[in-house]
């Protein structure tokens, strides 16, 4: 067998391929465009089919450097909150509290799920607890997280079980949360508000994400300066979040302070005017760099170490899968006022509570992309996929945990 050993360079290279093959195959197939599957997914998930091939047959086996991962994630939920006017939000608090509180429940029942089918499968409960919001809204971090924890106390393959899990809801959250966005679109004939989303409209200056910015002018200075202060925010974020986990031990994420650092920024400078921000540079910089995040994310997947770990684990994922979707659409779709903004919302959820937070935004950037803009969903989905779920799903865990044990 070949063993092939990819630099950083290297890696990236291979990322910007795949995310040009998969909008060649979205182009070239229609099928691909018309349910709004994300090009990174297309990309992402062939190669690492290939891959699985290639080292099934004892052909190639790859190994990437994917340390630019943290970094392209990092930048783009900066560059999401240099497009976040607070200002012109009214009574965007209820409709962040409603959904915070369906993820919640949603989050609770994945648990609740994850263990009685491992009842029914007849395997450990806490073996089963890792196919629930352990490794389905908590993404891979979670799951090596809480796995490290089950196996501490007797529980074999715990780590095994949770990023296998997580990476078949990676895989169906990525594929299913467009098609389901586009379905409600479609069934009940959404479309954005004209004057902007809910969080806007009530506004008497009708100002939009796009308020107090400049047409875009791609001049080496305009990049220059927008560059360094997303840099910086970077930077400070990364230190911040060190900080804080070492004086408190509490894990609050970069990204989460970094987007909330671009917002405070960005809404400081809607009224003083001192910085020349770019909104259209800012829009462009988020799509490159969440494109190749989740591209690497999905091309870097070792589908061979999970064919042997299938089975049960395909079945309760399945069932979490199932789940979801009824939840989403007959649920919360409606639970979250039933029009554009929410069937937008309900593509993110699908993302994030199958897979993580990303992937929710891939879903909702390929559906606005197409059908308009819904600030609203870019506002309230990231805070909550990204740092205030954690406030519920933590607390849960640990009780489940401590409940099986």
């Amino acid at each position: 067998m070949i063993n092939l050993d990819l630099n950083i360079v290297s890696t990236l290279i291979l990322a910007i391929v795949l995310c040009l093959f998969g909008n060649f195959i979205k182009n070239k197939f229609s099928i691909f465009n018309k349910v709004c599957i994300p090009t990174p997914v297309i990309g992402g998930l062939f190669f690492s089919l290939l891959i699985f091939i290639l080292r099934k047959f004892g052909i190639l086996e790859i190994t990437m450097d994917t340390s630019l991962m943290p970094y392209f994630l990092s930048i783009f939920f900066i560059s999401v909150g240099f497009c976040i006017n607070i200002f012109s939000a009214k009574g965007g608090g209820k409709l962040l509290f409603l959904y915070w509180l369906l993820c919640a429940f949603l989050g609770l029942f994945q648990n609740l799920i994850a263990v009685f089918s491992s009842k029914l499968l007849h395997i450990k409960p806490l073996l089963g607890f890792m196919c629930g919001s352990v490794s389905m809204e908590g993404g891979h971090g979670y799951a090596l997280a809480f796995g490290k924890t089950i196996e501490s106390i007797g529980i074999e393959n715990a780590c095994a079980i949770g990023i296998a899990a997580a990476t078949l809801g990676l895989i169906t959250g990525g594929i299913l949360g467009g098609p389901v966005g586009r379905f409600l679109i479609y069934k009940y004939d959404l479309k954005p508000l004209k004057g902007g989303s809910r969080l806007f409209k009530n506004n008497k200056n009708q100002n939009t994400i796009k308020t107090n910015k400049p047409k875009f002018q791609f001049t080496p200075i305009v990049f220059l300066e927008n560059i360094l202060i997303l840099l910086l925010i970077m930077n400070i974020s990364f230190f911040v979040s060190n900080i804080i986990y070492i004086k408190t031990n509490i894990l609050i994420p970069n990204i989460v302070i970094g987007m909330l650092l671009s917002v405070i920024i960005n809404n400081f400078n809607i009224k003083k005017q001192v910085f020349d921000f770019s909104w259209d540079l800012f829009d462009f910089i988020q799509n490159i760099s969440l494109d190749i995040f989740l591209t690497m994310a999905l091309m870097s997947i070792d589908l061979y170490a999970l064919s042997s770990l299938l089975g049960p684990i395909l079945i309760i994922v399945f069932f979490q899968v199932l789940f979801v979707l009824i939840y989403g659409v007959f649920i919360c779709f409606r639970v979250l006022g039933k029009d554009y903004d929410a069937a937008i919302m309900i593509s993110g959820l699908i993302g994030h509570t199958l897979g993580a937070t990303p992937n929710a935004l891939a879903n909702m950037s390929t559906l606005t992309s197409k059908y308009g803009k819904s600030e609203t969903a870019f506002l309230i989905v990231p805070m909550v996929g990204a740092f205030l779920l954690d406030a519920f799903s933590m607390p849960c865990i640990l009780f489940f945990i401590n409940f099986l044990k």
